[in-house]
């Protein structure tokens, strides 16, 4: 609920304070005193797009703050939430507007966007008059209008659910399809590709290893002279038996000393074992020497083999073998595609049949709600002189999608046999006042959480059925709240709270305010409305009679 509005330096308005309370508010004043400024005020602080100039004339800056009641589950909580905003049982929203047209918002004091402030706004007020392009009259937002009131929230969201598995079936068979037509056109060059690659069977690091044999076996000619020396230089008939002498020489000494040529005895004996290792591992790589020619040009033919693969391929050597499993993978696919590519599609199917139902029963309540709105909407409209005119909920097949497969629209006509047509479109300025009142009345239901505001709504309507429209106004804000701009006395005197809206010129200033009326002020208020600036006893009279009646 609007608990109040505080305006600074907009448009006429220099400075104003207004405190709301539930119910039916009413706004009267002379044509032109400022009731549609202060509307556009409102629509300011709740990111409404509107006047482009609001700073009063003199002033570097204006401010309209606006603060609500919000209920524990209120719909405005999960907006806030996903924007990062907290809220306790008020809300406070604060928007500044410079001289040079910078826009500032605040959210409970904290900076928000345009975007977040505009979502804040539409779960706390709606606006309804002659050219409500925005609600009731937008065909855009019929169907989302029906489902409320026929409480579709279940079905939507199985439709929704159902919607998501169909198009994700059918974005897998459309990835399939043109994965195995990407494979199909290389067809060929695969199935040569794999076959090739599979028969040479690269391995890992095998360019190196080929490499060094090769180089090896190149230059094992050259080096075996060298390690054979080296081989029998280490030997018996070399540093083996040299060494084998000495041990023994030692250990004949040895004898004789007691002992103090151990320590070189022991070294000897080392020696003896590491020239037996090395002389093992030299012996090692003179056989792996052992070659002929053949293993040089074998070697060699697999070597420039595997070069010439990778070059064909754009790759290095080293990655032969994740080639041919990629290449191989691709085949599979074309292969084995056509199965895959038919569970897919059965899937496809399936998800599809489950949407159509889902869709289906969505329609059948659309169906069946758009014809009890259409008989709650002939209830309301006969008490507001209206009963000729009819009402109807048009549902068509329109394009698939998340929220089913209907187009909504609410048709009018004003008299039996006339054509239907869109409501703005078929309905004169009056007659379309009382057709979005009854709508509305229809609409709302238990929903009290957003304060609904009619702009003139009542425009061309007087006497019983102004009566008519001010109690279906009346009605709609008991438990919520309402407030309308009027020029009815039969409205104004069922508000429950009634402000005035005045205009002062003072030299070349003009400010607009708003006044709060007493009970003696409401009296002059609805006789000037009856009878124009110049209230008469008679006047009087009938405005008591009218707010006594309330």
């Amino acid at each position: 609920m609007l608990r109040g509005v505080s305006i600074r330096d907009m448009l006429i308005i220099d400075q104003l304070d207004l405190d709301f309370q539930p119910g039916l508010n009413v706004l009267t004043g002379e044509t032109g005193a400022g009731k549609s400024i202060l509307l556009d005020c409102l629509g300011f602080v709740l990111g409404w797009r509107g006047r482009a100039e609001l700073v009063r004339q003199g002033a570097d800056q204006g401010e309209v703050t606006a603060w609500f009641d919000i209920a524990p589950d209120h719909p405005v909580r999960p907006v806030l939430e996903d924007a990062g905003f907290e809220c306790d049982d008020e809300l406070i929203l604060r928007r500044i507007n410079t001289r040079d047209g910078r826009k500032t918002a605040f959210v409970n004091d904290r900076r928000a966007s345009g975007q977040v402030l505009r979502a804040i706004g539409e779960q706390l007020l709606e606006l309804h008059g002659q050219h409500d392009d925005r609600g009731l009259l937008n065909v855009k937002a019929h169907r989302a209008l029906l489902d409320e009131f026929a409480q579709n929230e279940r079905l939507i969201e199985a439709c929704r659910a159902a919607w998501r598995s169909m198009t994700a079936a059918g974005k897998a068979v459309d990835d399939r399809r043109s994965a195995i037509a990407a494979v199909a056109e290389e067809e060929d060059f695969l199935r040569h590709a794999v076959a090739e690659l599979t028969k040479f069977g690269p391995e890992a690091g095998e360019e190196n290893t080929l490499d060094a044999r090769r180089r090896m076996m190149q230059a094992a000619e050259k080096i075996r002279d060298d390690v054979a020396k080296a081989h029998q230089a280490l030997g018996f008939d070399g540093a083996e038996g040299m060494v084998s002498n000495a041990s023994r020489w030692i250990e004949n000494a040895a004898a004789q000393v007691d002992g103090a040529l151990d320590g070189p005895l022991t070294t000897i004996g080392d020696a003896l074992n590491a020239i037996g290792d090395a002389q093992a591992q030299v012996e090692q790589f003179l056989d792996s020497l052992s070659f002929d020619a053949h293993d040089l040009e074998t070697t060699e033919e697999r070597l420039f083999a595997l070069r010439a693969l990778a070059r064909k391929h754009g790759v290095a050597a080293d990655d032969l073998p994740a080639l041919t499993d990629a290449l191989a993978a691709k085949l599979e696919t074309l292969d084995q595609g056509t199965a895959g590519l038919a569970d897919l599609e059965k899937a496809h199917r399936a998800a599809q049949a489950a949407f159509d139902q889902a869709a289906a029963d969505l329609t059948a309540n659309r169906v069946s709600a758009g014809a009890a709105l259409d008989q709650a909407m002939g209830r309301e409209l006969a008490p507001l002189k209206m009963e000729r005119a009819v009402f109807r909920t048009t549902i068509t097949a329109g394009t698939p999608g998340s929220s089913g497969v209907d187009d909504v629209a609410f048709t009018v006509a004003t008299n039996p046999g006339a054509p239907a047509g869109p409501l703005n479109k078929i309905a004169s300025g009056g007659e379309l006042s009382r057709f979005l009142l009854a709508l509305k009345v229809c609409l709302t239901g238990q929903d009290t959480h957003r304060t609904m505001i009619f702009d003139e709504i009542d425009r061309g309507v007087g006497g019983a059925t102004a009566d008519a429209v001010g109690r279906r106004l009346k009605a709609l804000g008991q438990g919520g709240q309402v407030l309308v701009v009027t020029h009815s006395p039969q409205v104004a005197a069922l508000g429950a709270t009634h402000w005035r809206v005045e205009k002062h010129t003072l030299g070349d200033v003009t400010t607009s305010t708003v006044v709060p009326l007493t009970d003696p002020m409401r009296v002059d208020e609805v006789a000037r409305m009856i009878s124009g600036d110049t209230i008469t006893d008679a006047a009087r009279a009938a405005a008591q009679e009218l707010l006594s009646a309330v």
